[in-house]
């Protein structure tokens, strides 16, 4: 077998000073991100050509992208970022960012760092490659004058989007075909979660309960709400202490579902969906076949076949409308929160080391706290629920008697048949309780340092109001 010469072949299409090929417009940034944007014009469009690979077998390159250090760019940058601001101002250019970055090109034999980029992006649709174009060589002369030379500038749109996702999902009935499949994005607790910090490591864990602050340790009043799990979910180290230091200080994230149960969850919606299929074309085979049926001469059994008829057309029109509903959710939940960035539903707020023999007792303390975002929480969240299906719902209440503990707790009916409320207490409780998980489930031993924030005077049930 022969295989053809790779020979690269040169853009014909770019006929003007500002004009792009669909094809590098579409592949310029390849590998940058899943969805990488689309190239609207760069400065060194004529010097330094994008070559469209041709033949039967073809390497095309990919991007990564990386920041700018050790440049003299980064000596003026605090200089010139704001005149170039002022420029595209001046000029009417809806910019939406301006970023500085630096990308290497990964070849078919070895990778190469490209040059200082000045990377504007601009609203969709109101700018046009010419006037990128005429822009882009006062941003270079802008650049040079403070001692940055061979820099380039690449222009693409994008708008700003808040990065927080929509509220995290309700919990239906189960008569809602997306009742099995939406628990995972839900305010209960067990919710799965996922630290930006071990993202690298996709380790993930739980929620075991949510409460209330209701003063902050100055005293002062507080509507802050918190989720408690393990350190060893919350943090990467997990021999040293961790406090939020408060306004300024980097945020350690907290996502709803990692990379792994994500798409798990999106794999269980298919699996339904193949599911709700089955089930459609088997009903309808059935319906063919008592069609087909020449009519009995008892009036009963004919009678029978016809209601028998009617039932599965209404069981393959349930069956139909529920595998719509369950597409259009995949849908929406892979537009809208397959971006981990857009899982982010708090910042972990307090984790001291894990210990061994606290206080003598040989217990384990292992525990941590993250404070919720309260536009994620609020429009869904019902307090310490745990979804049990068809079963019951249970609302857990932590109490702070130092007389009962939980060997002692019973529960009490809510407001159906169905509901039911479980009274725990903060303080003397030495029964098993779940706290967290990372892969199984795990059951630790609850003591007096479960919950140390939570006492009469600075904690109550969990609520967002």
């Amino acid at each position: 077998m022969r295989f053809s010469t790779l020979t690269i072949a040169s853009n014909p299409t770019a006929v003007t000073p500002y004009d792009i090929s669909d094809w590098e417009r579409t592949t310029y940034y390849h590998g940058i991100s899943p969805d990488h944007p689309e190239l609207l014009y760069r400065s060194d469009l004529l010097i330094n050509p994008f070559l469209k690979p041709v033949g039967r077998l073809h390497h095309l390159p990919t991007k990564t992208i990386h920041g700018v250090f050790n440049t003299p760019l980064n000596a003026v940058w605090d200089t010139v970022a704001p005149q170039i601001r002022d420029l595209l101002k001046n000029r009417k250019i809806r910019y939406s960012a301006i970023q500085t970055a630096r990308f290497v090109t990964h070849g078919e034999d070895r990778d190469s760092l490209g040059p200082v980029v000045i990377w504007i992006a601009t609203y969709p649709t109101t700018t046009a490659a010419e006037n990128a174009h005429d822009a882009s060589p006062a941003i270079l002369a802008l650049l040079e004058a403070n001692g940055v030379e061979g820099a380039v500038v690449e222009w693409y749109e994008g708008a700003v989007e808040k990065l927080s996702g929509p509220p995290l999902l309700r919990v239906t009935t189960d008569t809602n075909p997306t009742y099995y499949v939406r628990h995972f994005l839900t305010a209960g607790l067990g919710m799965p979660i996922a630290t930006a910090e071990r993202e690298d490591e996709d380790a993930q864990g739980s929620v075991a309960l949510f409460f209330h602050e209701n003063r902050d340790k100055h005293g002062n009043p507080s509507a802050k709400v918190f989720g408690v799990s393990n350190c060893h979910v919350l943090r990467k180290n997990t021999t040293v202490g961790y406090e939020f230091k408060g306004a300024g200080a980097p945020p350690q994230l907290v996502r709803v579902a990692g990379f792994r149960r994500f798409q798990r969850g999106l794999d269980e919606i298919k699996a339904c969906i193949s599911g709700h299929g089955t089930d459609a074309d088997l009903l309808a085979r059935e319906i063919v076949e008592l069609e087909a049926k020449p009519m009995s001469e008892d009036p009963d059994e004919a009678a029978e076949d016809k209601a028998t008829v009617e039932a599965k057309r209404i069981e393959l029109a349930k069956v139909k409308g529920d595998i719509g509903v369950l597409e259009k959710f995949y849908n929406e939940l892979n537009s809208q929160w397959s971006d981990i960035a857009r899982r982010n539903i708090g910042h972990v707020d307090w984790a001291p080391e894990i210990s061994v023999d606290v206080e003598g007792r040989h217990y384990t303390k292992d525990i941590g706290t993250f404070e919720v975002d309260a536009v994620r929480f609020k429009p869904q969240f019902k307090g310490n629920v745990v979804d049990l299906g068809a079963f019951c719902l249970i609302c857990l209440i932590i109490t702070s008697s130092d007389k009962n503990n939980l060997q002692e707790s019973s529960l009490h009916p809510g407001n159906s048949p169905t509901c039911f409320t479980l009274k725990a207490t903060a303080k003397q409780c030495s029964c098993f309780l779940p706290i967290a998980s990372s892969g199984s489930t795990v059951a630790s031993r609850a003591s007096s340092w479960l919950i140390p924030t939570v006492s009469t005077a600075t904690a109550s049930p969990a609520s967002l109001s």
